[in-house]
């Protein structure tokens, strides 16, 4: 038994720390939080008192005082495992039946790689990005949302991928759904001729909506067009009548669409 001048010895620690052990689970306390639990009850905070600690918590569970599953040491685990459990026949074809499964329902082959065309799904909102995702991933189309006018940068991406289908002597289509209104009708013009001029992709813009007729067979309410909206002189539609007004046609347009390329 080791003695100190300062009375933090070996058997004091050893009291202390079954008490303190006693008040955790197994595999909660580390031995440098069993450390401060001793300083809070009166021991001396020094790297000579948490040695003392360490060599007193060895000699604990050695002699079986305190169990060696008592302190977790985060800093020290394994990583991964070394299986060499015995094969149960069993449990491994379940295993198996279950990875097929899961390899069946999550496989995807590429729909799109023997196509003549290249095609990418362009909405006007963003607020609207999970009403089209649905379509979009069950088609392997991509999903652009524009947040009104596309920025040059969001267009010189898409012109690389544009230029990159038609070296695979794929033709790019951009299928477009905006709203029905001065900016909304002009947004798809302008998406044509900025990838042409500003970047020399040649890119087939389908407005699948919000049509004319759409809103009128739909009896949608149009609202008055915003009179910020500077090209609202030369707009002779309805009105104003956003995406919102009817994602479920947009839906089945998109499914009727895609089918015919």
């Amino acid at each position: 038994m080791s003695h100190t001048s300062d009375g933090f010895n070996r058997a004091w620690i050893m009291e202390q720390s079954v008490e303190v052990c006693e008040q955790y689970d197994p595999g909660v306390l580390t031995l440098r939080g069993l450390y401060y639990q001793l300083v809070s009850r009166g021991m001396t905070n020094t790297l000579r008192h948490y040695k003392r600690v360490v060599s007193a918590m060895g000699q604990a569970r050695r002699e079986g005082v305190i169990g060696y599953g008592q302190f977790s040491d985060h800093d020290r685990e394994p990583v991964g495992s070394t299986d060499a459990e015995p094969t149960n026949l069993e449990d491994q074809i379940e295993d198996a039946k279950s990875a097929v499964m899961s390899w069946v329902n999550y496989y995807r082959k590429s729909r799109w790689e023997n196509q003549p065309r290249y095609v990418e799904l362009w909405i006007e909102k963003k607020a609207l990005q999970g009403v089209f995702q649905t379509v979009s991933e069950f088609h392997h189309v991509a999903l652009c949302p524009c947040k009104g006018y596309p920025s040059l940068t969001f267009l010189s991406e898409a012109a690389g991928r544009f230029a990159r289908a038609g070296r695979r002597g794929q033709s790019p289509v951009i299928v477009y759904f905006g709203d029905h209104d001065p900016s909304g009708e002009d947004i798809p013009r302008a998406i044509g001729n900025s990838l042409l001029a500003d970047f020399g992709v040649d890119v087939e813009v389908q407005v699948i909506g919000l049509t004319e007729e759409q809103c009128l067979d739909l009896q949608l309410p149009p609202a008055p067009v915003k009179s910020t909206d500077s090209r609202s002189a030369n707009f002779d539609g309805l009105g104003q009548i956003e995406q919102e007004a009817e994602t479920e046609e947009y839906r089945t347009a998109l499914r009727e669409f895609v089918a015919t390329l």
